[in-house]
């Protein structure tokens, strides 16, 4: 099959359109930092572009419509330069939804988030390890309540993998406590959830403003990278959960092709209405975009 053949069938496969709810845009000299912080930490070879034209050919070619790229700052005081930065790159895209960072250790972390907003972020992002701050960390309060106020969602590395598990900052129980303490706040926790994937999974069911994206997890390469089975999530917990489980993907950070991270969730006997939530409608409606945004959602 030529290339060509290939990218047609891809874009009138199930999957298309689709909304990929995690990637990751940064700017270079960031983004080679986080892959040799990667390499270093994993046996994981990288080969996707990262730069955002690239990038968008790759997942245009795929299918996707719409892409939410999820800045985090590493360190205080990067965080409204790389906002900034993002909003910048999303002006110059028709298919880039730009999120924001703030870091718990930056001085008024409420205005970081607000001018993030004003400037069009549709959400913020919080790596729990990375930025070492649970999901609650009352360093946080301020900015989660002007995300919660603003009707923004906020999407968290919150789990214990792939390599988090003796981190103090991630977990169900962290993540409960933030869904306690604040109940009328959209939150994702990224990676189903890994590797409490159950745990979380109730949290979905028992809470309508907990969603789960199945970046990494689902994909057909998550035993080899992750140590994680997809098949131990039936489809039946797919189905039951499809207005909370949305499509993800960590692109251009994966050690393997974009094609795995969804064949194995449409390899699936699915229903269309549930392939539909999760490769794109529920990312809508955690996203709240509107019928007339531009961004196909089928």
């Amino acid at each position: 099959m030529s290339p060509t053949e290939r990218q047609s069938e891809e874009r009138s496969s199930p999957f298309s359109p689709a909304i990929d709810a995690h990637t990751h845009l940064f700017p270079q000299r960031l983004s080679d930092a986080i892959r040799r912080s990667l390499t270093a930490e994993t046996d994981w070879e990288f080969s996707h572009p990262t730069a955002r034209p690239e990038i968008e050919d790759v997942l245009r070619a795929a299918g996707v419509t719409a892409y939410v790229a999820l800045p985090y700052a590493h360190k205080p005081g990067i965080a409204r330069e790389l906002n900034e930065w993002l909003r910048e790159q999303a002006a110059a895209s028709e298919m880039l939804i730009p999120f924001a960072t703030v870091h718990p250790d930056d001085d008024g972390v409420a205005d970081i988030a607000r001018d993030a907003f004003d400037g069009g972020a549709r959400g913020l992002k919080i790596h729990c390890p990375v930025q070492e701050c649970r999901p609650a960390d009352s360093r946080l309060e301020a900015a989660l309540e002007v995300a919660a106020a603003s009707d923004r969602p906020v999407t968290y590395h919150g789990g214990t993998a792939p390599m988090f598990e003796d981190s103090p900052y991630v977990g169900a129980d962290a993540f409960a406590e933030l869904v306690a303490s604040y109940p009328e706040l959209r939150v994702c926790c990224a990676h189903m959830g890994t590797y409490e994937v159950d745990e979380f999974l109730d949290l979905a069911q028992n809470h309508k403003n907990v969603y789960l994206d199945t970046t990494f997890a689902m994909s057909t390469a998550a035993e080899e990278t992750m140590g994680f089975d997809p098949s131990t999530i039936a489809d039946e917990t797919l189905v039951e959960l499809s207005e909370s489980i949305m499509y993800g993907s960590d692109f251009p950070n994966i050690p393997y092709p974009y094609r795995a991270e969804r064949a194995g969730l449409l390899a699936r006997d699915l229903p269309v209405e549930t392939v539909r939530d999760i490769f794109a409608r529920t990312a809508a409606d955690y996203l709240r975009l509107e019928s007339d945004s531009g961004f196909d959602i089928g």
